[in-house]
């Protein structure tokens, strides 16, 4: 967060933690930001009353005393854009942390400013735009290689339009360096540089919302095939402490077919972001080639950090998504976890002594939950271009209770429900997403585009479904009179949801192979899962038994396929199928005889 000249001084009159009301104030503005104190703590204007103004401050008050100054700044809280944001490790209030360390240590100090960008870095610019050229809102003027796996697109800042009069040549310039001039309607004049700033809780305009209408890649079985997200979609996934989110976030985060990634670290343990942070910078796009780092920007936000700027953080996060999305790029966002950030609102409120609602959360925590999953969606930009905002957050309910307000009004706002399940965490069943208790309504969206490539995709996905469902009844009966008093038929589905449970919906991240399961390779492993399912049951109508199919010896192989064979394996494919198939048929003209 950049410093700026003060333009009105309040006086210090109270301090209650993160808290602080300020005199001498009539002149702020709500949501304005401001420096408290001596150190200049940056704070955030969220109520006035008369002269009276109530500041939440992002850093740690500790010393704070009445009588100190405040500055303001005549700005909402904001971050800054412009290129150089990919591969940077930012905290809740966008100040770099890496630059942090390298000038003042491990922990940041109190009143710790850092530019977000840096403004000498020089960059290699490319007009897009000629001399004379209306531009309205959200047009590109010029363009800039970030990385080697981002193409920067410069854009005229929302609100503004005009008659572009001066354009520089292509060449390197600095980040506030002029590039260009805009005479606007009225005959004033805007200076044009690679940077800009944006108000965090204000979304960025765009010309139209679109229908969703392709599923959100992400390599998991058990999210792309049974419970889909939609790009441009919002999803969570909720559990109890120790049953994979911030593990099966991370694998969203390496995996999901996004051009931008963003992962927002929101009030976890500092060992866990730290982990993020050193595992990330080594991670290889699987599409690129490259580091994972040249199309991904952290935001760290421990839970040792001041509460205050942990509640702001999801929204820094959701803006640099925004500004990236306006770009025509699909941005998918990690927050971890939604949980952490609605206990930050809690203690907020309850210092500034407002009303509790359920569980002493305040009574707006709908809303805030509602303002941050409706910025995802995918849209028409102001340059007609086509992006999008995928949303995926963690909720951590305590003790694994879904029925907690922050899950519960999270539901409200999403159309995506991956529920974590302990009892397969504790089986080390990864990822531990329940069948029972997920659910995706991006099923009708993301079918259409999975029918264009096998159009039997959504029987065969229903049909394996089924099995599982009755699976679970089938286990209520076998608890009470035990497996081996069941018919053939249900003991053979048992039989079939185990192998689908062990050899499609489990999945090893640490496999060099399973860690990441191609389009191509999830709809052949189900095809192969509804053969096998098919035939295993007309041989046991036939007079088999499920001893006679354990002697199979392909169905080992049916087991170990995840791990054993290739995601453009196309030949290893074809010989599994050709000789499990061969193997059914000779067991079944066996019993026939």
């Amino acid at each position: 967060m950049q410093s700026e000249a003060s333009v009105n001084t309040g006086i210090i009159t109270r301090v209650n933690g993160p808290i602080v009301e300020a005199r001498r104030m009539a002149s702020a503005g709500i949501l304005e930001v401001v420096e408290v104190g001596g150190l200049r703590l940056i704070g955030e204007v969220i109520r006035i009353r008369g002269d009276v103004a109530t500041i939440q401050v992002y850093e740690n008050t500790g010393g704070l005393l009445p009588g100190e100054p405040v500055y303001c700044s005549g700005r909402p809280l904001s971050v800054r854009l412009g290129p150089g944001l990919i591969g940077t490790i930012y905290d809740g209030i966008q100040r770099p942390l890496e630059q942090i360390a390298a000038s003042s240590g491990a922990m940041i100090e109190r009143g710790e400013k850092a530019e977000p960008l840096d403004a000498g870095r020089e960059w290699h610019f490319e007009p897009k735009a000629k001399v004379g050229d209306r531009l309205e809102s959200g047009m590109v003027y010029g363009e800039v290689q970030e990385t080697m796996s981002v193409s920067h697109k410069l854009m005229l800042p929302p609100g503004l339009s005009g008659e572009l009069v001066e354009l520089a040549a292509a060449g390197h310039y600095s980040g506030e360096q002029q590039i260009g001039l805009l005479r606007k309607d009225d005959g004033s004049q805007v200076p044009l540089s690679m940077f800009h700033y944006w108000p965090v809780r204000r979304p960025r305009p765009v010309r139209q919302r679109l229908a969703l209408i392709e599923p959100l890649l992400t390599g998991l079985r058990v999210i792309d095939t049974f419970f889909p997200i939609a790009k441009g979609g919002a999803a969570a996934i909720p559990g109890g402490f120790g049953t994979g989110k911030t593990m099966t976030q991370q694998a969203l985060a390496k995996w999901a077919e996004a051009q931008i990634i963003i992962y927002i670290g929101c009030g976890e343990r500092g060992n866990e972001m730290t982990e993020v942070l050193r595992e990330f910078p080594n991670l290889i796009d699987p599409r690129s080639g490259r580091s994972l780092m040249e199309r991904t920007i952290l935001i760290a936000n421990t839970s040792n950090m001041p509460v205050a700027a942990r509640e702001v953080s999801i929204y820094t996060g959701i803006t640099l998504a925004e500004y990236y999305r306006d770009m025509g790029y699909d941005v998918a966002v990690m927050a971890d976890s939604t949980s952490r950030w609605a206990e930050a609102l809690r203690e907020l409120s309850g210092r500034l002594e407002e009303m509790p609602a359920d569980e002493g959360f305040p009574a707006y925590l709908p809303a805030r939950l509602a303002s941050f999953y409706e910025r995802s969606g995918r849209v028409e930009t102001q340059c007609g271009a086509t992006g999008s905002i995928s949303v995926i957050g963690a909720v951590s309910p305590p003790g694994g209770d879904f029925s907690e307000p922050v899950t519960q009004h999270t539901s409200r706002f999403i159309r995506c429900f991956w529920a974590l399940d302990r009892d397969l965490a504790n089986a080390r069943h990864y990822p531990a997403i329940s069948w029972r208790n997920s659910y995706s309504e991006y099923l009708p969206e993301t079918s259409v585009w999975w029918k264009r490539q096998d159009r039997e995709w959504q029987g065969n996905r229903d049909f394996l479904m089924d099995i599982l469902q009755e699976e679970v009844n089938l286990q209520r009966i076998a608890k009470l009179v035990g497996p081996d008093a069941l018919p053939e038929q249900q003991r053979l589905t048992l039989m079939i949801a185990e192998i689908i449970k062990n050899a499609f919906l489990q999945q090893n991240s640490f496999d060099d192979i399973d860690m990441y399961c191609s389009p191509e390779k999830q709809l052949w492993m189900l095809r192969m899962l509804v053969s096998f399912s098919r035939r295993a049951r007309e041989i046991v109508r036939a007079g088999g038994s499920i001893a006679d199919l354990m002697e199979i010896d392909e169905l080992n192989r049916l087991n170990r396929m995840k791990s054993e064979i290739k995601n453009d394996d196309i030949a290893a494919m074809a010989t599994l199928e050709q000789n499990l198939l061969r193997e059914m048929d000779a067991l079944e003209r066996k019993l026939k005889r």
